[in-house]
């Protein structure tokens, strides 16, 4: 179960568009998740990918995710090592892209305000909680049906999981 994660955060601005996330130029290429994280945000940040740490958090400005529907740009992210995105706002098919593939995706523009790239950050899905260390920041709970997919690990799982029962 998904409940609370803590960790550094990598911070960027607003705007930051699909094709940066997960360049376009590999869009058609066959690739597992973890080759795609290979190539999560290299066009923006050439070292993240040598330095993200499992479990670090993604904060960002407005409009995170514009651009085009790829979905790879949610998958590439999580599996670099990112649990949580922390944003201003999210595009919309990029915010249901990163719920599809089992990230929580959270909007707090007052949270990305107070945080700083390299912060430790908790965040508590159960309470609604960004913890950070100029202080706590409430967000509405994902319902239940939204935490179900969280927790099993993206759509897909949670589909073959409800087809078991």
């Amino acid at each position: 179960m998904i409940q609370k994660f803590t960790g550094n955060v990598w911070k960027y601005g607003d705007n930051v568009n699909t094709d940066v996330i997960f360049p376009g130029k590999y869009t058609y290429q066959k690739m597992e998740p973890e080759e795609m994280a290979k190539h999560a945000l290299e066009d923006l940040d050439p070292e993240f990918v040598n330095k993200v740490q499992d479990g670090d958090i993604l904060v960002a400005g407005k409009n995170f995710g514009m651009g085009s529907s790829r979905e790879q740009a949610a998958v590439a992210i999580k599996y670099a090592g990112i649990r949580v995105i922390i944003a201003k706002s999210f595009a919309r098919i990029y915010f249901r892209n990163a719920i599809n593939a089992g990230m929580p995706a959270i909007k707090s523009p007052e949270a990305v305000e107070a945080i700083e790239n390299g912060d430790k950050v908790t965040v508590d899905m159960g309470k609604g909680e960004i913890i950070t260390s100029k202080g706590t920041f409430n967000f509405p709970p994902y319902p239940g049906t939204v935490m179900e997919i969280l927790e099993n690990n993206g759509l897909i799982n949670f589909i073959k999981n409800k087809i078991k029962k």
